[in-house]
C-alpha cells in the first residue's frame, strides 16, 4: 500500500470514529434530557398531589387528614375473659371524651349496633333485646334514617338510644374542615328530630373506626362522646356471614368486664343468634347498661 492510500484510509477511519463519537454524545444528551424531564415531571406531580391533599383553613395550611396521622381503631387480645388493649389507653382517650372499654371490675356489657342500611335483620334484633329487657345504642347513618324511619321510631319507643354514625359514612379522618365535620353530624341530628321529635343522643362512632385526635376534638367540641369498642367480629359481609359457632367463639370467648360490644344490625347471623347469645352472657353473670350510664 502506497503512502497516499494509507492517508486516505486513515482519514476514513478517523471520520468513522468521529461519527461514532458524535452519535454516542447525542445519545448521552438525549438520556440526560429525559432524566431532567422526568425529574421535572415528578416535581410537578408532587406539587399537584400536595395541592390536592392539603386545604387552606383560616389562613393555615394543614393536611386534609388533620394535623396528626390518622389511624384505624384496633384491639389486641390477651387472656380469655380479660380486657383487650387498644390503639390508645382509656386514660389517653378520656381527654377527648372518647371511650372503648368500661370498668374492669364490673361484669357489665354496653351493647351497640352500627346501622348503615336495613335488610330485614333489625327487627329480630329488636325482638331479642325486648325479650331480655336489654338496652342498646344504635349508631345510624343518613341512609338508614331516610329508608327505615319506622324502625328508628321503634328503637326509641323500646327505650334504646340512637347515636351518630355520620350522614354519609365517610372517612372522617380525611376531613380537616370543622364546618364539613359539623355538617356530617348535624344533618343526622336534624333528620332524627324530624322522624322522632326528639333530640339525638350525643354519642358518636367514627365510620370504619377511622380517626385522628383532631376529629375527636371536633366531636368533643360539638358536645359528643366518641365510642369505639372493645369487642367486635367480622359480621358485616352480606355474602360471607359467620356461622353460629364462629360468632359464639368470638362473642362468648372474648367477652370481658366493661365490654363495649359492636355488632352490625345488617348481620343475618346476629339476628338469628342474639336471643341465645344474650342468654349465654346472662348465664355468665353479665348485666347490661346504656352508654348514658357509662358517661354518667
Amino acid at each position: 500500500m502506497n503512502f497516499r492510500n494509507r492517508i486516505t484510509k486513515s482519514r476514513k477511519s478517523k471520520k468513522k470514529q468521529n461519527t461514532g463519537a458524535v452519535q454516542i454524545s447525542q445519545v448521552k444528551l438525549i438520556k440526560a434530557a429525559l432524566f431532567v424531564l422526568l425529574l421535572t415531571a415528578a416535581f410537578l406531580i408532587g406539587r399537584g398531589i400536595a395541592y390536592v391533599r392539603y386545604e387552606k383553613i383560616n389562613d393555615w395550611i394543614i393536611p386534609a387528614s388533620g394535623s396528626v396521622s390518622s389511624e384505624n381503631w384496633g384491639l389486641g387480645f390477651g387472656q380469655e375473659g380479660s380486657q383487650p388493649t387498644g390503639n390508645a389507653t382509656a386514660v389517653e382517650l378520656q381527654k377527648y371524651d372518647t371511650h372503648f372499654v368500661g370498668d374492669s371490675n364490673e361484669k357489665v356489657i354496653y351493647l351497640t349496633f352500627d346501622a348503615g342500611f336495613e335488610n330485614g335483620n333489625t327487627q329480630p334484633i329488636l325482638d331479642a333485646l325486648k325479650k331480655h329487657n336489654v338496652p342498646a345504642t344504635f349508631f345510624v347513618v343518613g341512609h338508614y334514617l331516610e329508608s327505615a324511619p319506622d324502625l328508628v321510631k321503634q328503637m326509641v319507643a323500646d327505650g334504646h338510644f340512637v347515636g351518630n354514625h355520620t350522614y354519609h359514612h365517610l372517612d372522617m379522618s380525611s376531613i380537616a374542615s370543622k364546618e364539613s365535620f359539623e355538617k356530617e353530624m348535624k344533618d343526622v341530628e336534624t333528620k332524627f328530630a324530624e322522624i322522632t321529635g326528639k333530640e339525638l343522643a350525643h354519642f358518636y362512632r367514627p365510620p370504619q373506626g377511622k380517626y385522628n385526635t383532631k376529629n375527636l376534638e371536633m366531636a368533643k367540641d360539638l358536645g359528643y362522646h366518641t365510642f369505639f369498642w372493645s369487642l367486635a367480629y367480622v359480621d358485616w359481609y352480606q355474602d360471607k356471614q359467620p356461622t353460629k359457632d364462629e360468632a359464639f367463639k368470638k362473642l362468648v370467648g372474648r367477652i370481658h368486664p366493661g365490654a363495649i360490644v359492636l355488632l352490625h344490625s345488617t348481620s343475618k347471623t346476629n339476628g338469628e343468634i342474639l336471643d341465645e347469645l344474650l342468654t349465654k352472657w346472662e348465664e355468665m353473670g353479665y348485666t347490661f347498661r346504656t352508654l348514658e350510664d357509662f358517661v354518667n
